[in-house]
This record gives C-alpha cells, structure tokens and sequence, in this order.
C-alpha cells in the first residue's frame, strides 16, 4: 500500500504534463519526503532531455548539493527508456517503482536491463498501479492517434 501511495505522487504529476508531450510523471523520495517531483516537459521545453525522471534527478540533487541520490527512491508512472534509466543507475538511486512496462524502450528490464551492464545494484519493481498508469498513457495515445 505504501508504495501506491507514493507512486499517486507521480501520477498527480503525470496528470499536469502539456497536452503535447507524453504523460509521465516521476517524483523522489528520501526519508519518507519528497524531495523532486517532474513530469515530461521535452515538447514544452523543446529539450530532448525533459524527460520527467532527468528533471525530478536534477531538482533532487539540487536540493541535496550531490549527485549521490543512494538513499533515494524514484516513483515513476512508465518504466524508464535507456537515457533515464542510464542517469538513474548513474545518481545511485536505491530503488525505483514504476507503474507501466515500456515495451517499446524500457531499459530496466522489459526490452533490456542497463542494469547488467553497469553491474548496478539498483533494485526494480514494475507494474505498481499499472491499470492507472495505463489508462493516462492510452488516453494520451488515443487521442494523438484521433488527430
């Protein structure tokens, strides 16, 4: 139950992403606290890197003064492509909960796993409240699909 708790944080923020760029929200925990929360901004922004995991990492270790991140947990609502998922292994998260497989790019452990090549110790549990997760992605897809 908690870990669905925390992952409705990221949802919140997947909920407040511009109509244009994909729903996915992302929020860090250290402590019990959120320390960052961020949802996609790459069409907003026009930044290939506005992905909301990169801009919920850069907000966190802004707030902590280090790019060490171990004694944090990311909550995302899509499992992360290989650029996140690749800057997550990097900042040292602890442990990420994420609620829809990414069967197009997810990097940690649906498509491929960096996780074998870094020889990282980051823990992953995927599928938390991935019926909500769902229906936000395929809501968006469905849309854009309409025109």
């Amino acid at each position: 139950m908690e870990n669905e708790k925390l992952l409705e944080r990221a949802i919140k923020e997947a909920k407040q992403t511009s109509s244009k760029d994909v729903p996915v929200g992302c929020a860090i925990i250290k402590d019990g606290t959120i320390i960052a929360a961020a949802h996609n901004q790459k069409e907003e922004l026009n930044d290939i890197t506005g992905h909301a995991e990169i801009i919920a990492l850069r907000e966190a270790q802004k707030r902590l003064k280090t790019w060490h991140l171990e004694n944090c947990e990311m909550y995302v609502t899509l499992e992360p492509c290989p650029m996140c998922a690749w800057a997550i292994i990097q900042s040292r998260i602890k442990t990420i909960y994420f609620g829809s497989y990414n069967t197009e790019c997810g990097a940690l452990g649906t498509v491929l796993d960096l996780r074998k090549t870094a020889n990282s110790k980051l823990e992953v549990y995927g599928g938390i409240e991935e019926e909500k997760c769902d229906r936000i992605l395929n809501k968006f897809f469905d849309r854009i699909r309409k025109g």
